[in-house]
Order: C-alpha cells, then sequence, then structure tokens
C-alpha cells in the first residue's frame, strides 16, 4: 500500500481533494474521503460538485441510499462501502485500515506534530510504500 502524505499551505483542503479526486476518476478507481467533521465534508462535497459539467465529480454521503454506488464517497469512518480502492482522509487524522491501494494523508499547520508521528510510525512497515509531497508555488512536488 502507498501512504502520501500531503503538507498543505497554499490551496485549503477542498481543491487538494478535487484535484487527488479527478486522478482518481482518470484512472477508472472510486475513493473513499473521511473526515469526522460534518461540515468539511460538505464544503469539499459542494467542491467536487462545482467543477463544471465536463468535469463535476459525483460524489454522496455514506450512510444513505445509493451510498454504495457512489465513485466518491464522503464519510466520517473509513468504511469503504463504495469499494473504493483510494482513501483521502481530509481532516488530517490518520487511521491504520486495510484494503486500500493508496491512501492520502493530508495535513496543515493544526495537523503537521501528528502527521510527523505517523510518518515515523509507519518506518519500516512491511508492504508499506511513504512518500511525502509538498506544494511549490501551485505544483505538488514529491520531496521524500
Amino acid at each position: 500500500m502507498k501512504v502520501d502524505f500531503w503538507q498543505l499551505s497554499r490551496d485549503p483542503v477542498e481543491k487538494v481533494v478535487a484535484l487527488i479526486a479527478g486522478r482518481v476518476m482518470d484512472a477508472g478507481e472510486r475513493l473513499l474521503v473521511v473526515s469526522k467533521s460534518p461540515e468539511q465534508r460538505q464544503t469539499i462535497s459542494r467542491e467536487l460538485w462545482k467543477a463544471g459539467p465536463e468535469s463535476f465529480l459525483a460524489n454522496g454521503e455514506a450512510g444513505v441510499a445509493g451510498a454504495e454506488n457512489q465513485p466518491i464517497l464522503l464519510s466520517d469512518t473509513a468504511e469503504a462501502t463504495n469499494s473504493a480502492s483510494h482513501v483521502v482522509y481530509a481532516d488530517g487524522e490518520y487511521r491504520e485500515v486495510e484494503g486500500f491501494a493508496r491512501t492520502f494523508l493530508l495535513f496543515d499547520d493544526d495537523t503537521v506534530e501528528a502527521a510527523r508521528s505517523t510518518w515515523r510510525g509507519l518506518d519500516g512497515a512491511e508492504g508499506l510504500e511513504r512518500a511525502f509531497f509538498r506544494q511549490d508555488g501551485g505544483k505538488w512536488v514529491k520531496v521524500a
């Protein structure tokens, strides 16, 4: 499994989730977006829908009818009822779960210490590949 750490500096979390979601959808995969905050999930959902008629990213909230059919599922838990292969932890809190090909941990100044602790905790984990990304202007650059 790949675990990518994305340090937010310029763009808000909802813009970064939309960027990642677009890439995941282009690859023909499904995505789970996890945040404990209902307000944050709502903001992310609006951002995904407003991309435009040719590029909007259909999404829905977990726990409602048809959630399992959503290409992008927003939830407060790391349960991929939509059979997602990728998960984004939008609230900066890493959850250790199995079954995803790739995990994205988004963190900012408020959650940087927890992200550092998670990075160290995953060091040497079998079958796990870590990467660290930071924004350089508007472009995302792999640092480690």
